[in-house]
C-alpha cells in the first residue's frame, strides 16, 4: 500500500470560495472573510501537525511501511 500524501476530496468547499464573486462584499465582510480563512488555515495546519506526530509515534513504535 502506498503512503499517499495528496489530499483526499472531502467535498468542494474551497473551490466554491476560490470562485466566488468578491463584488458585493464590503471592506468589511471582505476583512472578516479574510480572518474567517486565516483562523481555518491555523485550525487545519493545527490538525495536520497533530496527525504527522501521530504518524511519527506510530513509526517509532511498529517502524517506517516501505
Amino acid at each position: 500500500m502506498e503512503d499517499d500524501d495528496r489530499p483526499r476530496p472531502r467535498g468542494d468547499a474551497a473551490s466554491l470560495l476560490a470562485g466566488e464573486d468578491l463584488g458585493p462584499y464590503s471592506q468589511d465582510e471582505l476583512q472578516l472573510r479574510i480572518e474567517l480563512l486565516e483562523a481555518e488555515i491555523a485550525r487545519v495546519e493545527k490538525h495536520r501537525l497533530s496527525a504527522a506526530a501521530h504518524r511519527d509515534a506510530a513509526e517509532a513504535l511498529f517502524g517506517r511501511k516501505s
